[in-house]
């Protein structure tokens, strides 16, 4: 590209963004994280409202001339862009498909503290958050990750969730697994000495060059409670 990506996010969480950063930081791409710019915020919400084609809310990626909105659908540019996913149709498909259940369980994690709507505190909904937690841990982690661990067994282990070759799914599920174990850490103990190809993929994921230096850098920023991954003691029983 003649000029460096744009993404556009939120300057203080990892959120849903980090899924878009760990794909840049993988292709070794020339990329701008604006709001973590002077000014970058207001040029956020300037661009919420003035793009041809605006985005519901962030983040979204500015790629020369388009605008790209939702994760999956800047992950999707972006596989083809730099190699992150397959080039036959039905193979490019597959990952997508991964992608979107990936963003499934995204949103459970969100809705496990808050269950009743983002706009409240924690706090103010922290009865419901016990009991829409309990029922997270208990039935839907493993549901999903077992799902991502047979992918990674069946019919035969294999390093990736496609075979040989990273894709930008399993860059998704890397940062999956890192949430859950800060939001809750230990239920994916368990759940990790079930599964150990989890594990296993989440480490030589962190081990590759460009992911590596990233993840030792001030690009990464910690997790917090203000992110999607949150940790609340009292919801990891």
């Amino acid at each position: 590209m003649a000029e460096p990506y744009k993404l556009f996010y939120w300057a203080e969480i990892q959120g849903r963004g980090e899924f878009v950063r760990l794909a840049l930081e993988e292709a070794g791409a020339d990329y701008v994280d604006v709001a973590r710019r002077e000014g970058g915020t207001d040029l956020l919400m300037a661009a919420l409202e003035v793009e041809e084609y605006p985005s519901f809310a962030p983040p979204f990626l500015k790629a020369g001339e388009l605008t790209i909105g939702q994760v999956a659908n800047i992950l999707l540019y972006l596989g083809e862009q730099h190699g992150l996913a397959p080039r036959t149709d039905p193979g490019r498909l597959w990952v997508h498909q991964l992608q979107l259940t990936i963003a499934d369980l995204v949103t459970e994690v969100h809705d496990s503290h808050h269950p009743i709507a983002s706009s409240l505190y924690y706090e103010d909904q922290k009865p419901e958050a016990l009991r829409r937690a309990a029922d997270f841990v208990e039935t839907r982690i493993p549901k999903f990750l077992g799902y991502f661990a047979r992918l990674l067994s069946n019919p035969e282990p294999r390093p990736y969730l496609t075979g040989e070759r990273l894709t930008y799914a399993d860059l998704s599920l890397f940062q999956v697994i890192e949430g859950l174990r800060y939001a809750y850490p230990n239920t994916m103990k368990q759940i990790e000495t079930e599964y150990p190809v989890l594990g296993q993929l989440r480490d030589r994921v962190a081990a590759r060059p460009n992911i590596a230096a990233y993840l030792a850098s001030e690009r990464r920023i910690p997790f917090n409670q203000n992110g999607i991954f949150r940790h609340y003691p009292e919801l990891d029983q």
